[in-house]
């Protein structure tokens, strides 16, 4: 393509129509729940402790010296919210992470995000579950634990295998090989597994749920009474896309800026800029965080779905490669 022809749209105007649709379908779904619709910043003083995730980062003239990130996720912002109004919220909007640009991946992008109040994990899977189901048409639904996912596929016990183990048996898959050989991170080798073994190998036409990811996964979620070892986190895909990513919320203050500063002794040790965490997300837990269940689902990818589209730039109105 030649610079000239940048100006045009990634999207046709029929997928553009398709888009506005899915829009009015999702608020139709959640205004029958009683789910408010809010809208938070862009822009935070604060970024992500998240060794895998990366901020953009600007400077405003009002506030010389002081950077400002532009959020991976509204979740801080929509957790004070739900702290201070203890009631059910959803928010349709930009977000923006500093990663690599593919297939299912744009810098920018749409991300629906929604708390319920008063809901396990279980119940908030039911809910994705049915808003895919309205959006996608019946698929069939298969769940399984995170552990139950790893034993299926490659015959290895994620919470008990040792690193050497683990490497091992990535070493038997020819196409990621190479890249087990050179890391030594328990959690970035099971998420390559995950990624490039695992997820490619879910049913193309049913919803996967994976549960009950390991604890060192899951920052933001609580604990699994039953098996410290996990967490109450849950992994949403329809064929081998992963559409959704939700937690049964953490809660305790006191544990969340711990998880806080054990991601920056991580980011330290992959020698990473650490990054401040939110002091306010921390004083919206102590002020008395409700009981809660949250999800992040990537809206544009529902589209490819619903589309059969398969790239996310046809699906977009202006991907990078034409912004």
């Amino acid at each position: 393509m030649q610079l000239s022809d940048n100006w045009r749209p990634s999207a046709t105007l029929a997928t553009l129509k398709q888009r506005a649709a899915l829009f009015r379908a999702v608020r139709d779904f959640f205004s029958q729940r009683d789910v408010l619709e809010v809208d938070t910043p862009l822009l935070s003083r604060f970024g992500v402790t998240d060794l895998h995730l990366g901020n953009l980062t600007t400077e405003l003239q009002a506030f010389p010296k002081l950077p400002f990130f532009l959020q991976t996720s509204p979740e801080y912002a929509m957790k004070r919210l739900v702290a201070a109004h203890q009631t059910s919220i959803y928010q349709l909007g930009k977000v923006f992470r500093d990663d690599l640009v593919g297939r299912h991946h744009n810098p920018e992008f749409t991300m629906l995000e929604w708390y319920r109040v008063g809901f396990t994990m279980t119940q908030l899977i039911d809910e994705v579950i049915a808003l895919l189901q309205l959006t996608l048409g019946s698929l069939p639904v298969t769940q399984l634990s995170y552990q139950q996912a790893f034993l299926q596929a490659l015959q290895l016990d994620p919470l008990t295998a040792t690193v050497a183990e683990i490497k091992a048996n990535l070493s038997q898959h020819s196409h990621v090989a190479e890249l087990s050989a050179r890391e030594d991170d328990r959690d970035t080798l099971l998420q390559l597994a995950m990624s490039v073994i695992i997820e490619p190998s879910f049913c193309p036409k049913s919803i996967t749920v994976i549960n009950d990811f390991p604890a060192s996964q899951a920052a933001l979620a609580q604990l699994c009474r039953h098996d410290s070892r996990v967490a109450k986190r849950f992994e949403v895909y329809v064929g081998g896309i992963e559409l959704a990513n939700g937690y049964q919320e953490l809660t305790d203050a006191s544990q969340q800026q711990q998880r806080f500063e054990h991601d920056n002794v991580l980011r330290q040790q992959h020698q990473k800029p650490e990054r401040m965490a939110d002091f306010r997300l921390i004083a919206a837990l102590e002020s008395g965080f409700p009981e809660c269940a949250g999800v992040a689902l990537g809206f544009d990818r529902l589209l490819m779905l619903q589309s059969k589209k398969d790239d996310i730039a046809q699906v977009l109105p202006f991907a990078i490669s034409c912004a």
